[in-house]
């Protein structure tokens, strides 16, 4: 605490406000906290600063959202992501900052090219279909029936963006674009891809603290930090609650890779 300027702080505290933002409104838009994060403090440190941020954005996700949630969808990726969490624990056990913003920012691009030719093959074949179902604020919108018609969404693609998810949040607190490149390339609709992401991520997080800590990235001076910085949290939680409506389907997928996008290139060459 004692080396960070105002400048960095206030940074940080507009990061920790576009986390609440993110989770009730754009998840890939969090890309751009983990940067700032990044960017003002150690990459390896900076990670167990935001995961506190992380979950109180959740948990004021999943109180929005909670009724949208897809069950079967997370109860299919929570044995994939458990092996991709443990792999980025190994991960992190040796490698350093650079390491850590090159294959983060690497795997981002990656899969955001990945996303992109599927929407593309689908929209030539049955993923048209299975992305035109009607959009209501009921648990209808979960997904389910698009889904089940997305070539994106067996068990082989389950398993990829699960491990990779599961990997990426443990680096990186960056599982939430490869989440979104998969809830989007399933066919989830807003609600049912908030309400989704909000548990998913509210229970993966918290199962990362023990590893966190053990690894030496969750300490007395980051609870410090954290604790300046929640406050943040709420307001952009609202605005985002306050937005999400508003916001076109179209719309809200471009602003969702593209800020994947960014946060990838930003990682990856800065």
């Amino acid at each position: 605490m004692d080396t960070i300027t105002l400048w960095q702080l206030a940074a940080l505290a507009a990061a920790s406000t576009l986390v609440g933002f993110s989770k009730t409104a754009v998840s890939g838009a969090n890309t751009i906290s983990l940067a700032v994060f990044a960017a003002v403090l150690p990459a390896r440190e900076s990670t167990g600063a935001l995961l506190p941020i992380l979950i109180a954005g959740d948990l004021l996700a999943v109180h929005v959202y909670r009724r949208h949630a897809h069950w079967p969808t997370l109860l299919r990726l929570f044995p994939a992501v458990a092996v991709g969490v443990v792999a980025g624990t190994l991960f992190m056990v040796w490698a350093d900052d650079a390491a850590v913003r090159i294959s983060i920012g690497a795997i981002l691009l990656f899969m955001t090219g990945v996303t992109l030719w599927r929407r593309r093959t689908a929209e030539n074949g049955i993923g048209t279909e299975s992305r035109s179902g009607t959009e209501s604020g009921s648990g209808a919108e979960t997904g389910s029936g698009s889904e089940a018609a997305s070539p994106a969404s067996g068990r082989t693609a389950a398993r990829g963006y699960g491990v990779l998810g599961g990997f990426t949040t443990m680096v990186a607190n960056a599982g939430g674009p490869v989440m979104s490149l998969y809830l989007l390339s399933a066919g989830f609709r807003k609600l049912g891809f908030l309400g989704t992401s909000a548990w998913f991520f509210l229970i993966v997080n918290v199962s990362k603290v023990p590893f966190s800590v053990g690894l030496g990235l969750i300490d007395a001076r980051s609870l410090l930090l954290d604790a300046c910085l929640l406050l943040f949290v709420l307001p952009g939680a609202y605005l985002g609650r306050a937005c999400v409506d508003r916001v076109n389907q179209k719309v809200f997928d471009r602003i969702v890779i593209g800020a994947t996008v960014v946060g990838g290139l930003q990682l990856l060459l800065f």
